[in-house]
This record gives C-alpha cells, structure tokens and sequence, in this order.
C-alpha cells in the first residue's frame, strides 16, 4: 500500500466545530446501520484528467505523473460479514468484489434469460474493517485489483463512510459543520482541505434497480427520503511559497516551491431509514505550480500540473445473486 492511500481512506479529521441551526425530534443519526449477512450493489464511474508541464534539461525524481485521462466504470458488490455494535454506531469487517453483467440472450438463441451477474474473473476480492470513527484498516486484496478498479474502489470507500467526518450527534436540516484535514503525501507541505458541510434539507430519493439488459433505472418505489448534504471544500496552503518542503523532499536532498489550489464540491443523499450513502457526487478542480531543486539550487525542474475530476457512487437496492 502507498502512503497517500492509506491517507485517502483515513477519514477522520483534526477538529470538527459544527453549528446547529434547529432543534427538535427531526434529528437523525447518518451512520449506516449494518447488519450481518447484508449484500449491496453500487455503480462507481470516476473520469480524471491531469495535464503536467515540465520546464527543464534534467530528470528529477519524485516528479509529479502525467498520463491520458482516466476513465474507471464497476459494479461492486458489498458484502458485510459481521459487525460489531459501539454505541450508536458500529465497526465492520466488509468483502467486496466487482461484478460483471452478462446481457441476455437473444429470442436467436431461445433464452430469455435476464441478464446475470457473475464476479469479474481477474477481480481480486477485497476485505477490510471499517472503525466507528470511520478509520479504513485491514486491507486485503486491494494490490491485485487492476488501476481502474483501484480508482473506482477507493472513490466508494470514501462515500461509503462519508458520515465519519460528521459531528458525532444527531443532526436535523439546516446544520453546519466545518472540517479540518491535512493533506500528507504530497509535493507541497502544509496543505489542508478546509471542508464546509450543511445538511441542507430532506428529499425524495427514489430506489435504483437494474435492468433485465444491465442498465440502471429509477424503480417504482419512491417511499425512500434522504438527508441531503452539501460539502465545499477549499485546498488551504500553511507552508511559505518560497519553503514548502516536505519532509519526504528533504531526506532527498531536495527542495520544493510553489503553490497549489484546489476546490472540491460534493453532494451526498443518505437514506434517513438506513443511514445508507443511496448517491454521491463529486467535482474537483486542482492545481499546483511547482519548483523541485537539489538542496544547493541546482537542477531545477518547474512543472505545472492541472486536474479535474467527476465522480459518481450510486447504490442500486435490487441485488441479483452473484454467479459463481
């Protein structure tokens, strides 16, 4: 595992300070509420695109990569195989394992067979436990996923314990809460995300399901009501323009410059009867100016690195059974 992944999955914050805007008995707890032996199905799509520019007449190591625009599509199955009750919420030991849909066939070939699905035949399985405080540890299987389903599995890890970064409470339409969480693993020291959440209000969220053909659709359940939350979060940088050495930098005998920017906003439906993520989605816009030199300020390399992203983790509650 590499450190910026495990820094990815951690996603408890330094402090939280949340604002309550109402009281009352409208107030719920968002943490999913497990069970042993539940299954679920989630449709992930991440699209990426990071361009680098490099200005200089030497190769430096630990340079930022560039590369073709991502495009990461999975069905992924859930399984939780056991819980462990703490207080309000609860930890879990989770299996995961992409999915495949085999359409059905045609009247040519006398079937009429819904489509099936069946595990992916090079798609690791994937174990893990998740904390109450929605620590992500206990990895297993993660490295023989392929780039893509690595992608697309970290991107759901993430939506699927979103609440561990909520205040720890109850919470009612109209609460604000702040976060604070650093960035490690990175070229410029002293970066932070600065996230700014409000539970904006209660909606309809109608079901998903999966078509006979494998396509996604609304089903005709529309009894679901989600909690809607809206979170912006800006990239803070802590450390001097002309210092932003990290310490990995420095063991190298280097030394980075430079600024980054960034800006993220996500939009997140939890089920108010289960505590379940039913959609997320997120846009991200991030960009660095970056100088890395040798200690004494020589061979310098200047890059420039642009990225956007569009992510999307949709559950789908109709949960056909996995074909051996």
């Amino acid at each position: 595992m590499t450190r910026s992944f495990y820094a990815g999955l951690a996603l408890f914050v330094v402090s939280v300070v949340s604002v309550s805007a109402e009281t009352g008995s409208d107030r719920t707890e968002l943490w999913p509420r497990l069970q042993k032996g539940q299954v679920f199905l989630y449709q992930i799509s991440v699209r990426t695109n990071k361009k680098v520019r490099t200005e200089s007449n030497v190769a430096a190591p630990m340079a930022p990569a560039d590369g073709a625009p991502l495009l990461a599509h999975g069905l992924l199955r859930v399984e939780i195989a056991d819980v462990f009750p703490e207080g309000i919420r609860a930890s879990a030991q989770i299996r995961t394992r992409f999915i495949s849909v085999d359409p059905p066939m045609t009247k040519d070939n006398q079937s009429g067979a819904d489509g099936t699905l069946h595990a992916e035949p090079d798609s690791a399985e994937v174990d893990f436990g998740i904390a109450a405080d929605g620590r992500i540890g206990q990895i297993i299987g993660f490295d023989a996923l392929r780039p893509e389903q690595q992608q697309a599995w970290q991107e759901w890890a993430k939506r699927f314990a979103v609440a561990a970064s909520f205040p720890q409470r109850s919470l009612a339409p109209g609460d604000k809460w702040k976060a604070d969480e650093p960035v490690s693993a990175a070229q410029i020291a002293g970066l932070a995300w600065l996230r700014n959440s409000q539970y904006v209000h209660d909606e309809p969220c109608p079901n998903m399901k999966m078509t006979p053909g494998g396509d996604i659709a609304s089903s005709d359940d529309t009894s679901e009501v989600c909690a809607v939350i809206l979170t912006t979060a800006k990239l803070d940088q802590r450390s001097s323009p002309k210092d932003a050495t990290p310490e990995d930098y420095k063991l190298h005998d280097l030394r980075t410059m430079g600024t980054a920017k960034g800006h993220n906003e996500i939009i997140t439906y939890i089920s108010l009867r289960t505590g379940m993520v039913v959609r997320a989605t997120e846009e991200a816009n991030q960009s660095m100016d970056l100088i890395v030199a040798k200690s004494d300020g020589s061979n310098r390399v200047h890059y420039t690195v642009n990225a956007d992203s569009h992510s999307q983790v949709l559950l789908i509650t109709d949960v056909p059974l996995v074909r051996p």
